[in-house]
């Protein structure tokens, strides 16, 4: 069980060094945290897109690159993903990492039906939190990828945070499905989602994990809260995986995490046939180094 995020790194240097395809590599923020993970050991970049712009850059970080491949591309972002898309077809790369591209655009040749990375049918961001106010590591999903998710999507997306939370040593991860409040409402659908979610845990048909739902978010991360509730539940007040309703909620709950609530985050995206590093602006340096050594440490 980990239960640092700094633990990823220890985790990622005893596996064999993974190859990061970095798309449109153009891109200050991500040279910086590479240059970080390589300082550690767990990655071997290959940066994807114009030559020229990106040793320009790594000069002005003291970003050494004379052991780094660089693939020229001067033909554009969109270009860049493809060539590193095929890269991990080929078995060249083992991880695909963001740069300066939009993220439609990545995910577009991430999911290109003749030549992309697909695995499954859906995918969703999953970010694990290293809290000062949580006793362990709690992962949150999906708080970036899919807008108002129906409950197939649900399904889904809860899925792809249990085989991260495999992938990192969480063998069976408490997963609460989170709504406004901790009872069935049927004019309130997350709460309903949340029961029949439940239920297909409950009947052996989500595997490798505990599901409860409707919980409250005091709920799902305060025994005392729950217990005041009257809630008897393994997952209250100890779960490993938040499951939100939709993007707004889950992005409000992030971004007040980390800059509100002194937390400090990982994420990747699953879903793929590799993990996917797509960082936003705002995450800081330590962020984007922490997500790159979550892929890394990944099965």
């Amino acid at each position: 069980m980990i239960h640092k995020l700094s633990e990823l790194i220890e985790k990622a240097k005893n596996k064999p060094i993974r190859r990061l395809a970095v798309a449109a590599a153009e891109d200050e923020a991500v040279l910086k945290s590479l240059k970080s993970a390589i300082e550690e050991g767990i990655v071997t970049p290959i940066l994807i897109g114009d030559k020229d712009k990106i040793e320009k850059i790594a000069r002005s970080i003291d970003f050494n690159l004379s052991n780094i491949q660089i693939v020229h591309n001067e033909n554009g972002a969109d270009v860049s993903a493809r060539i590193a898309v095929t890269m991990i077809k080929n078995g060249e790369a083992d991880i695909l990492m963001k740069g300066f591209i939009n993220t439609g655009s990545l995910l577009k040749a991430v999911l290109d039906k003749d030549n992309g990375l697909r695995k499954g049918n859906i995918l969703s961001h999953v970010a694990f939190f290293e809290s000062p106010c949580y006793h362990k590591l709690l992962c949150v999903t999906d708080v970036a990828m899919n807008i108002a998710p129906d409950f197939e999507t649900k399904v889904h997306i809860l899925n792809n945070a249990v085989e991260a939370c495999h992938n990192i040593g969480i063998t069976t991860p408490k997963v609460a499905v989170v709504a406004a409040v901790e009872t069935v409402n049927p004019k309130m659908e997350a709460t309903v989602h949340a029961a029949m979610l439940k239920s297909m845990s409950e009947r052996k048909q989500l595997s490798g994990c505990i599901v409860d739902g409707p919980l409250a978010i005091d709920n799902a991360v305060n025994k005392q809260a729950a217990n005041h509730k009257g809630i008897v539940s393994e997952v209250a007040g100890d779960c490993d995986i938040i499951l939100v309703p939709d993007i707004e909620a889950g992005n409000i709950f992030y971004k007040t995490l980390n800059f509100l609530g002194g937390a400090t985050s990982a994420a990747v995206v699953m879903g793929a046939a590799v993990p996917i590093v797509l960082t936003s602006r705002s995450d800081s340096e330590t962020s984007k180094m922490l997500s790159i050594a979550l892929a890394a440490a990944m099965d």
